[in-house]
């Protein structure tokens, strides 16, 4: 069992920046490939970035290649989303995700994918 807690979230101008962090619990996080997704108002949610167990092999949806960077520090049971330039469209609930991985290369993009899931945190960019 894995339990996934989000912060970082809040309020930020266009142009701005914010780092979210997601702590996970239990020893095995390094076991794990990590995924961000986001929800918007009226929208489905959608896959953002995701990392491997061991932080070799990144990906990100195109609508953040080049603003956004997802990072993890398996030491410290944690992975972040550095999120710059930010734009009133990323404006979104963003959740972070857990699953299982047995290889050093799986980043999974797709939801079913994901087997655990924090509760989210608010993420406002204003024009």
């Amino acid at each position: 069992q894995v339990q996934l807690v989000e912060s970082g979230g809040g309020l930020v101008q266009a142009g701005g920046s914010l780092r979210l962090t997601c702590a996970a619990s239990g020893r095995t996080f390094g076991s794990y490939a990590m995924g961000w997704f986001r929800q918007a108002p009226g929208k489905e949610r959608e896959f953002v970035a995701a990392i491997s167990r061991n932080g070799g092999s990144t990906v990100y949806a195109d609508s953040v290649k080049g603003r956004f960077t997802i990072s993890r520090d398996n030491a410290k049971n944690t992975v972040y989303l550095q999120m710059s330039s930010l734009k009133p469209e990323d404006t979104a609930v963003y959740y972070c995700a857990a699953v299982y991985s047995r290889n050093d290369y799986y980043t999974p993009k797709q939801r079913f994918e994901y087997t655990y899931w924090g509760q989210g945190t608010q993420v406002t960019v204003s024009s």
